[in-house]
């Protein structure tokens, strides 16, 4: 797993920002408390590797930092556990658990709101037309947050319909030769492709004909280093034997900068133009969203949310159509609107509506809590990454252990996000024991437009469904 080096980084400077982290102690001293306590995540996740299922591996996470209150260790287990808080569908958590703030600097170009010069539209829209004519459309995601994927795999239709034929993923294995002809994910085919949005990523590629390759450095190379050996991976796969290829790339953070220093060296995007002349599409979307904590916001986001109130990622262009970008290096920065939550599920989860809420509740789950629901395509095998998954506890997620104690009342409810289709839907125990399945059918009540007819750009209030929207499915009693 090649993790720990983007862990590290962003880890580090989130912890510089800690009050008084700096006091009486030298740079050096840090790196290194920071290092051991790297070494310690990554015993604490061996360890939960080992356990039967998803959700027994999640609880030792969930639990490892009780008594632990060192900071630099706290700081780097945070991001540990929020990945696997995206694995079992706990997004808010996730959020919580990880989050670096975005402070304004001295690079960052004009708000473009009001200044007469740009004006918002639809990222979907935007990016479609400023990827014609391309060779690559970079995208970068930050791991912890599936927000930043669910663009991205909205875009994938509508890339390939402008004769995109590549999807490069950091996150996907090279060791896993069957991806192609399977069709979907396992959790072998990648590390974080066990969270669902970013399992339906690579899923969708693959359904609308896309050759997936993972790109991901095989050896031990860090810094400049690594991000040469991705460069010469890309290139490897999709280039050197196609140089009329058209790729969409998924990276994370600045992997796709194409310019200034990364890591005491040049990116990945920067490496592989020094390979291949190419002039790719940059989408950067970790920047501008709504964090936990509204002082975690670039100091941006606020008054553009507040006038515009947009219902989707948005992006700004001027009258040339010339897109808008937050720091060099970067052709475009993606707005995303603020979190609305339904049933403790953010709603970005429907994917701009291509996925329906399905209600799911613990009355299935015979008293054994926590319990895990998960939807699984009918046409995929039981070894699938879920369409969509989530943890069903009356007791909060984020609970320690002293905290789990359980008062009378309704067992807990929730909802799935699915495509229409046919899914095995099933609820199991802590032990990974099956309590409950049923197959069920999502039925399309509202098709959506070909991708040849986006929609236009949303703007106006945020909305949160009523009842009448979950989807009403139809379903076969398994066992």
């Amino acid at each position: 797993m090649r993790c720990t080096s983007i862990l590290f980084a962003a880890a580090c400077a989130a912890i510089a920002g800690l009050p008084g982290s700096g006091h009486a102690q030298s740079p050096a001293h840090w790196q290194a408390r920071q290092l051991k306590a790297s070494q310690e995540s990554e015993a604490i996740m061996r360890d939960a590797d080992k356990r039967n299922g998803l959700l027994a591996q999640f609880q030792v996470m969930r639990y490892a930092s009780v008594g632990n209150n060192d900071p630099a260790f706290q700081v780097i287990f945070s991001q540990y556990l929020s990945w696997y808080q995206t694995f079992i569908g706990d997004y808010p958590d996730a959020a919580t658990s990880f989050s670096i703030r975005q402070g304004a600097l001295p690079d960052d170009r004009p708000l473009p709101l009001d200044d007469g010069v740009h004006h918002a539209e639809s990222a979907l829209t935007a990016i479609a037309r400023l990827a014609k004519g391309r060779r690559a459309v970079f995208f970068n995601e930050a791991h912890n947050i599936p927000l930043t994927r669910s663009l991205t795999v909205q875009m994938l239709a509508r890339l390939r319909a402008e004769g995109y034929d590549y999807f490069a993923a950091e996150t996907v294995y090279q060791t896993d030769k069957g991806l192609q002809a399977r069709g979907y994910p396992t959790k072998d085919s990648g590390f974080y492709t066990q969270e669902p949005v970013c399992a339906e990523m690579v899923r969708t590629a693959l359904r609308l004909g896309y050759k997936v390759v993972g790109y991901e450095a095989l050896s031990d190379a860090s810094g400049d280093a690594r991000e040469a050996e991705q460069a010469r991976n890309l290139y490897r796969q999709v280039f050197k034997d196609h140089p009329d290829a058209r790729v969409v790339v998924n990276a994370g953070y600045a992997h796709i900068q194409e310019s200034g220093a990364y890591l005491g060296g040049a990116s990945m995007a920067q490496h592989l133009r020094r390979l291949i002349d190419i002039d790719p599409l940059t989408v950067e979307q970790t920047m501008l969203y709504d964090h936990p904590d509204v002082g975690g916001n670039h100091p941006y986001y606020e008054p553009v949310m507040k006038k515009l109130q947009p219902t989707g990622p948005i992006v700004f262009v001027d009258d040339a159509g010339k897109p808008w970008s937050l720091r060099p290096g970067y052709d475009l920065s993606v707005w995303f609107p603020p979190t609305s939550m339904r049933r403790g599920r953010p709603t970005w989860l429907s994917l701009g509506g291509e996925r329906k809420p399905y209600y799911v509740d613990g009355e299935r789950c015979n008293q054994h809590f926590p319990c895990m629901v998960e939807a699984r395509y009918a046409s995929e095998g039981n070894d699938a990454i879920p369409a969509d998954r989530v943890v069903l506890d009356p007791v909060p997620l984020n609970a320690v252990p002293s905290d789990r104690v359980r008062s009378g009342g309704a067992a807990p409810a929730s909802e799935l996000y699915l495509r229409p289709g046919k899914y095995r839907v099933v609820y199991s125990g802590e032990n990974n024991a099956t309590l409950f399945s049923q197959n069920v059918t999502i039925r399309d009540r509202n098709p959506r437009p070909p991708p040849s007819q986006p929609p236009a750009a949303t703007a106006g209030p945020v909305s949160t469904p009523v009842r009448g929207d979950v989807a009403q499915p139809s379903v076969d009693q398994g066992n």
